[in-house]
């Protein structure tokens, strides 16, 4: 089933790279920065990450961390932008607006 049917929810693009690895690598590492930078606390990483095991059950794909964690309100797009940087990312992820 493809990502966003079955319950309701939005479309949202396959965030799994084509060998499924780079994307649960880059995951974890956000979530590690977010809570070091105090943006986050572990235990919404957990419960994040929760939701896209979840997700990857049902749909065969997830939405990526920090868009979970955008539309629960629990980070704002500068810090998503902010933890993506100090990954080295020049393009941010999101953008405002």
């Amino acid at each position: 089933m493809k990502a966003g049917k079955g319950i309701g929810l939005a479309e949202f693009p396959d965030s799994k790279s084509e060998d499924g690895m780079e994307i649960d690598h880059l995951e974890k590492r956000f979530g590690v920065l977010a809570v070091e930078k105090r943006f986050i606390t572990a235990d919404q990483v957990v419960e994040a990450l929760r939701i896209q095991v979840l997700e990857d059950i049902e749909w065969g794909g997830h939405r990526l961390i920090g868009r979970i964690l955008l539309e629960k309100g629990q980070i704002t797009l500068p810090q998503i932008n902010e933890v993506l940087a100090s990954m080295g990312k020049n393009i941010p992820l999101f953008k405002e607006g």
